[in-house]
């Protein structure tokens, strides 16, 4: 009994992508899990895949169903089936292909392969996706790791708090700071020559100063002054 490969293996460990197209534009995109098993499709907004547009045989429609190889696509009845491979366009399927009575067909889907579902000016794209694995749950180390960074982030104020500075070596820095002002203040006014205090003026030096009496003015003796 042959094995199967690594690569029919990742697909079946895979989810599914699905985007549906109305021309050229992109109108929906979904994208399911590995853990689903089947998806239907129905012109329903509650179906797991809201398909409008498409004649389906039944609501909801299976539409893709996994396998032990991967998954395999339903083609609606009234729906071309296209297929490319990474790099190439797009191709019709052939006959040999697809399985199941007329009506009723289904492709197989492998990686690296897009299928193309068309009918009229839509376009539904299915691919493998790119989610392989479901994200774990949360480990007892993950759960140690959070708690222990959340200790960190709250003790970081109380640690300020307790091994601050000390009140005292504050004042004592202020006031080494002012000390080191007042003395460079000090040296700049000696230099200036303002370190030495003003002398009062002895009577030889007043009477040899001049004194400045103002010019004299003669007054018309109709003038008065006040």
């Amino acid at each position: 009994m042959p094995t199967p490969s690594a690569t029919s293996a990742s697909v079946a460990d895979g989810g599914l992508f699905c985007e549906l197209y109305w021309g050229t534009s992109l109108a929906e995109a979904w994208s399911y899990g590995p853990e689903l098993g089947q998806v239907h499709a129905a012109p329903d907004e509650t179906a797991p895949l809201p398909l409008y547009g498409f004649t389906l045989p039944e609501e909801p429609f299976l539409l893709a169903e996994r396998t032990a190889k991967g998954w395999r696509i339903h083609v609606p009845p009234s729906a071309r089936v296209e297929k490319r491979l990474k790099g190439d366009d797009f191709q019709p399927v052939g006959p040999d292909e697809l399985t199941g009575a007329p009506g009723r067909t289904a492709v197989e889907l492998h990686e690296g392969m897009t299928l193309r579902l068309v009918e009229g000016e839509l376009n539904l794209l299915v691919q493998p996706s790119v989610v392989k694995e479901r994200a774990g749950r949360f480990l007892l180390k993950d759960v140690a790791w959070i708690i222990t960074v959340a200790i960190l982030f709250l003790s970081a104020p109380v640690a300020f708090l307790v091994m601050g500075p000390d009140p005292a070596r504050m004042a004592a820095n202020n006031a080494r700071a002012l000390q080191v002002a007042h003395e460079k203040e000090e040296a700049r006014r000696k230099a200036m020559g303002l370190d030495q205090p003003l002398k009062p003026l002895t009577e030889a030096e007043r009477a040899t100063q001049k004194q400045d009496g103002g010019a004299r003015v003669t007054v018309p003796a109709s003038f008065g002054v006040h």
